[in-house]
């Protein structure tokens, strides 16, 4: 099979969809680290990733999206970083068919690096450096660098993903609405800003994911592909949160989802899946839609 970057640029592919919301299902509770669920419940995290399979999804992305040994810090867990994100991969890779491509997703720290905090450049790259090479080992055909919103962070992870493996890197910013029509992410980053940084950091695919439903997302890629010929993934929540009964919940329907494809194609997405809300019915729609294009 094609590395992924080659893949999408003769056949757009679907994605997968969220994780948090399919392991909270199986019985993940609030608090509690997901990444751990790797080695703790692998059979819970083998059957998320075996629904969207099931579903037509090209892509499987790992449940390493917290597994910086930052983040597992919260829960004790930094020694076991490399174990965790390479089990994470090595069950994706256990449940994937021979033609879909193991995704793996790496997450930003929750932390700021200078000036805008303490931590430095050295010590985020040793941290992306140790999950990438654990993606390696486990089976990854490529990396996510994803849901990032400083430009400083996302670079250094692409550095760190290119440098130390041969994987593909795709790079995913989050952004939000401006009052000016615009579109920049918490730190102020423009979709234009982010998609010229990561191309020069080496990032094979660039795009965004997270924050917004498919309409906002479709504006976001359009602006995204004025400034780079790169392929690109768009990876939109199940529509905007809205609180009911005191639960989030994302209104968007897998068929309204699929309405979206046409465009997204044409705007220039060789990936297209979902974060946030976004179900194994989400993704089967979203094959048939393509299907249909």
């Amino acid at each position: 099979m094609n590395r992924l970057e080659e893949h999408v640029k003769n056949t757009p592919l679907i994605c997968d969809g969220g994780m948090g919301t399919q392991l909270h299902g199986l019985g993940l509770q609030p608090g509690e680290c997901p990444e751990l669920w790797n080695t703790a419940h692998p059979d819970r995290v083998r059957a998320v990733y075996a629904a969207y399979r099931d579903a037509g999804s090209s892509i499987i992305e790992t449940n390493t999206f917290g597994g910086s040994r930052y983040k597992l810090a919260h829960y004790g867990l930094a020694e076991r970083a490399a174990e965790i994100n390479r089990a994470g991969v090595a069950l994706a890779r256990e449940v994937a068919a021979a033609n879909q491509h193991v995704m793996a997703s790496m997450g930003p720290t929750g932390a700021f690096m200078e000036p805008y905090g303490d931590e430095t450049e050295e010590a985020f790259y040793e941290a992306f450096k140790e999950q990438a090479l654990a993606f390696a080992e486990g089976g990854a055909d490529a990396v996510i660098v994803e849901t990032m919103t400083a430009l400083e962070e996302c670079c250094v992870a692409i550095r760190a993903v290119r440098e130390n493996t041969a994987l593909t890197c795709l790079a995913s910013f989050t952004f939000d609405p401006q009052p000016d029509g615009g579109y920049a992410s918490m730190m102020g980053v423009t979709p234009e800003a982010f998609a010229r940084a990561a191309a020069d950091a080496g990032a094979h695919i660039v795009g965004s994911n997270c924050g917004l439903g498919p309409d906002h997302m479709l504006a976001i890629v359009r602006r995204i592909r004025a400034v780079t010929d790169l392929p690109l993934i768009a990876m939109p929540n199940a529509g905007m949160p809205v609180v009911e009964d005191g639960h989030t919940v994302f209104p968007a329907t897998p068929e309204e989802m699929a309405r979206h494809v046409p465009a997204f194609l044409a705007a220039g997405a060789r990936i297209i899946g979902g974060c946030c809300g976004t179900t194994p019915a989400h993704i089967a729609a979203l094959c048939e839609a393509l299907k249909r294009n």
